[in-house]
């Protein structure tokens, strides 16, 4: 008695956009899987607490990173992801540096004049602000010892 009959117009317009509402929604639901930034993190973590020198190259697939000192943050087609370094802070490196050639395998000694420009470039390159940027296809990851100063970098 007090049911809307099936027949009635604003049923189906009630359906329909229904539907449409749902099928947006649909949509709007990721593809993919977020970027593994724990993993990464583990990575750099491995590397950081070795005893002795060592070197990790680890692929990556995502579209951007944001490195900090402390923290790794992936971006993606699926979101976002963010992990804390339990061995820091480490040394994010930028492509086209002094330190990037450190990070790829150029002895500290061959590229600085000194071990206090070294520490130099070590120093300005934690304070600088974390950014977003466009990812390497791979992380590199490289304990340095010279003169005193032991070091992780990072280049992703």
């Amino acid at each position: 008695m007090f049911d809307a009959p099936v027949d009635a117009w604003y049923v189906w317009i009630g359906l329909g956009i229904t539907s449409v509402v749902l099928f947006g929604l649909v949509l709007g639901l990721p593809t993919a899987s977020p970027p593994e930034a724990n993993a990464v993190a583990d990575v750099v973590d491995t590397v950081a607490a070795s005893a002795h020198t060592q070197t990790a190259d680890r692929p990556l697939s995502v579209e951007e990173v944001k490195l900090g000192p402390d923290r790794v943050s992936l971006r993606g087609p699926g979101g976002t992801s963010h992990a804390t370094f339990v061995y820091g802070p480490v040394t994010p490196v930028r492509d086209g540096t002094l330190l990037w050639e450190v990070v790829q395998g150029a002895a500290p000694e061959h590229v600085f004049d000194s071990p206090a420009a070294f520490r130099r470039a070590i120093r300005a390159a934690r304070e600088r602000v974390p950014a977003w940027r466009a990812a390497d296809d791979r992380l590199v990851v490289r304990t340095v010892t010279w003169e005193g100063t032991d070091v992780t970098l990072v280049d992703a």
